[in-house]
């Protein structure tokens, strides 16, 4: 605000100066018109310098701003260029100091990952580290670099892989060795993430050993919760029926309405018993998969092999079958193949049971050195709210159902060194038996 003063004080007097020193010209009085024109100099001299102080201060707020330096604390001085500098420091302040919270927020999130993250930036053709989480460090047991290529020397078979890309999106598998230790098997995935002004490239990272005891783990908990439920319904009523024969028994005379209540307790007793025995069958098929007696069979035969045996469901429920299948040979257990087939059919028979038009599909081809068997129907599709239980042991949604038909189909398949796929359709769904070439 005071310089704003100076500032005009200095102009008025410059004016007033130069108007003396003309007055002075005019009379001839050229000692006073040299001394004011004089005077206005040293004026003007002055204006130019407080101009010059408020650039120098402008510009030293605009260079704190571009260099994100905000030790500054400026205030405003009624000067309308400075003023609005100093208004744009304290919002580009604000604004960054918002992103270095949600930065170190971000940070924070992704270092709490298990998932090994790695995040390259794209500069100048090089490539440089935008962020690395601890969980990457420690899976390649690295210290931290700014540069990308400080890796290559400490992790060569990673660097490699990577290089391999061509900084493209990938997904696969692959075994590396971490400083001369034996090899570990990792999934990675990378992804390029592009705009206007920047190139990113994404890597996740995870130990495969680890995905699988996390599976285990939780397959094991949904088993367990699964099998205390069924011993549960079956042994609370048949412990209630056994207290109450126990009372029976103890009684001095047991006449013939009790012993009527006796037959029909130790009736339901039996029928309960079947059904346990029955359930530890099931479970046992799954828990004890026999190995497969692998033979080169044709896959043709045996899905024909398979429709035939259930020719008679498909007529009687007035299902129209439709086969797009080529003959492929494969390495397999006919007999068990055979069974997962049957388990699908099934599966398809009663999700297109409500439809008035029933379609069951089935469809053999071969994509990447893989043979793929589908099995889809126009039926009543699977819900996402169950999709992720429908491969668990005796999970099921059918009065009459098992539960074990898909986990058994999935337990035959990876003994085959395949899979069992599930693909959700707009209508109705799909299963894919997947098949080594």
């Amino acid at each position: 605000m005071r310089n704003n003063y100076s500032w005009l004080i200095y102009s008025l007097l410059a004016v007033s100066s130069g108007i003396s020193c003309y007055h002075f010209f005019l009379e001839k009085e050229w000692i006073n018109g040299v001394l004011f024109a004089a005077v206005m100099v040293v004026f003007l001299a002055l204006i130019h310098s407080s101009a010059a102080s408020q650039a120098a201060k402008t510009e030293k707020i605009i260079s704190s701003i571009r260099n994100k330096d905000f030790s500054l604390f400026p205030k405003e001085n009624r000067t309308e260029l400075f003023d609005g500098s100093v208004r744009l420091y304290y919002q580009s302040k604000e604004e960054q100091f918002s992103l270095s919270s949600y930065k170190l927020l971000y940070e924070s999130i992704l270092d709490q990952m298990e998932t090994g993250l790695m995040i390259l930036s794209e500069k100048d053709q090089d490539w440089n580290v935008f962020y690395v989480n601890n969980a990457f460090l420690d899976i390649l047991q690295v210290p931290k670099y700014n540069t990308w290529k400080m890796y290559a020397p400490k992790v060569p078979e990673f660097y490699k892989i990577i290089e391999d890309t061509g900084y493209s999106s990938s997904q696969e598998f692959f075994d590396v060795s971490i400083r001369g230790n034996s090899k570990q098997s990792f999934s990675l995935r990378t992804k390029q993430v592009k705009n206007t002004q920047h190139r990113f490239y994404i890597i996740t990272m995870e130990s495969l050993q680890k995905i699988i005891e996390q599976k285990e783990k939780l397959a094991w908990n949904n088993l367990m919760k699964v099998i205390s439920h069924e011993l549960l319904n079956t042994l609370t009523p048949v412990n209630s029926l056994i207290q109450n024969l126990e009372y029976l028994c103890n009684q001095e005379t047991v006449d013939k309405e009790d012993q009527q209540e006796m037959k029909e307790s130790l009736m339901i007793i039996n029928s309960k018993s079947k059904q346990l025995l029955h359930f530890v069958d099931d479970y046992r098929q799954v828990a004890e998969l026999p190995k497969p007696v692998t033979a080169d069979v044709s896959l043709k035969k045996i899905i024909e092999s398979a429709l035939s045996f259930l020719k008679p469901e498909f007529e009687k429920n007035k299902i129209s079958i439709v086969q797009e299948i080529e003959d492929f040979i494969v390495s397999a257990d006919e007999k068990m193949i055979e069974r997962s087939l049957i388990n699908l059919y099934l599966n398809a028979i009663s999700a297109v049971s409500e439809k008035e038009q029933k379609i069951i599909k089935t469809t053999a081809r071969s994509q990447n050195n893989r043979i793929i068997v589908s099995i889809t129907d126009n039926g009543s599709g699977i819900t996402p709210e169950i999709k992720d239980k429908i491969f668990l042991p005796f999970f099921t949604t059918r009065a009459n159902g098992s539960g074990i038909g898909l986990t058994l189909t999935k337990s035959i398949m990876e003994a085959h060194g395949g899979y069992l796929n599930y693909q959700g359709l707009e209508e109705g769904s799909s299963f894919e038996l997947w098949f080594l070439k």
